[in-house]
């Protein structure tokens, strides 16, 4: 069975984490989404300035078309916080799965706070929670609750996703 697979979320939610986990679990090539954002992209999040539209659609169409060459499939971390961007990859793989990577605001802001080296600062995080659309009921989405281990989110994801 081919999956691909969209481990989706706001900022600090544990994406690239889990979803490498998720990767290795289910025997997929991983990849995180920020690699392949443009460096006008990663300048205006690094200054605090949250991305238009605009600067993602050429950037969703990238990741689109990496998960579209895996032809036995991939997982993609990647925030993908509104319909539009999820419908945007699901373009180039109608096939796609989703695992919501979900949690309470206080929760994420501390994981946020003890990461080092990212370009996603903390102070964007009420920008991301203000734009997150969750997946609808026809979405199918796998909601997975991050207060649990890495560990454990990313065995029940691949378990549920086998299934």
């Amino acid at each position: 069975m081919r999956h691909h697979i969209l481990v989706m979320g706001v900022s600090g939610c544990g994406k690239s984490t889990i979803g490498a986990r998720i990767a290795t679990a289910l025997g997929l090539p991983f990849a995180d989404a920020d690699a392949f954002h443009p460096p006008a992209n990663v300048a205006k999040m690094s200054a605090g300035i949250p991305l238009a539209d605009a600067d993602r659609w050429p950037w969703l169409d990238s990741l689109g078309a990496w998960l579209a060459a895996e032809g036995q499939g991939g997982v993609i971390a990647c925030s993908a916080l509104k319909r539009a961007y999820r419908d945007r990859l699901r373009g180039w793989v109608p096939d796609l799965q989703l695992v919501h990577l979900a949690g309470p605001p206080e929760l994420i802001a501390a994981r946020q706070g003890a990461r080092e080296g990212h370009f996603m600062p903390p102070s964007l995080m009420a920008s991301q929670f203000a734009t997150l659309e969750p997946p609808g009921p026809d979405e199918a989405a796998l909601i997975l609750d991050i207060a649990m281990e890495a560990g454990a989110v990313a065995a029940e994801a691949a378990r549920r996703l086998r299934g």
